[in-house]
């Protein structure tokens, strides 16, 4: 025991409890199966491993926004960490109905690269259910983003057509005080004009 406090205690925090809210459903599938991850070097044309570990997909509490993160099993390293944004896809990776390939931009190595991963798991029901539950979460941020630019909108509409309507009111006041105003010149020039003398 003692042992595993130390290993964990000496691994950097980076998620803030912010993060904590987890996808349940997808931790209950992936917590005791361990998947591997890879990542494709472009310069060295090649797959390299980048760690096995469980997945997990967390749910931010204000915004909303969902993340990968993956840690290496034994030195809890991070070998993933990446939003799901809307427009991601996953696919089956070279007919091999284990593994899935999807493209993101990374920050597991403390800055943001564009990386091609590539996850494989222990059977084929976990692949496809990561693969569904990606998918989802995908297209369920794509809405939230519309719904988000729908609420923007109307809002900017509400906007105008209330500072039309002040517009109008503000309008319509004036017209009857510029109205005063011009018969009280007219009785001001009334008065002023001189009576023709005989």
């Amino acid at each position: 025991m003692c042992h595993n406090s130390l290993r964990y205690s000496s691994v950097p925090r980076i998620f803030s409890v912010r993060f904590s809210l987890f996808l349940l459903s997808l931790i209950l599938r992936f917590s005791s199966r361990k998947a591997k991850l890879y990542r494709f070097d472009k310069d060295g044309n090649q797959w390299k491993e980048r760690g096995a570990g469980t997945v997990k997909l967390l749910k931010h509490k204000e915004s909303g926004k969902i993340r990968l993160v993956m840690r290496q099993s034994k030195t809890l390293k991070i070998c993933a960490n990446h939003l799901v944004l809307p427009g991601m896809s996953v696919q089956e990776h070279a007919g091999n109905e284990k593994s899935c390939v999807w493209h993101a931009t990374d920050f597991a190595d403390g800055e943001l690269k564009d990386e091609l991963f590539c996850i494989r798991f222990a059977s084929i029901d976990n692949c496809k259910k990561f693969m569904e539950t990606f998918q989802d979460i995908a297209e369920s941020q794509k809405r939230e983003e519309e719904n988000k630019e729908a609420t923007t909108a109307a809002d900017a509409l509400n906007k105008l057509s209330v500072k039309d309507k002040k517009a109008d009111e503000k309008a319509a006041e004036d017209r009857p005080v510029a109205g005063k105003e011009e018969t009280n010149t007219d009785a001001e020039k009334k008065t002023e004009t001189p009576a023709p003398s005989t």
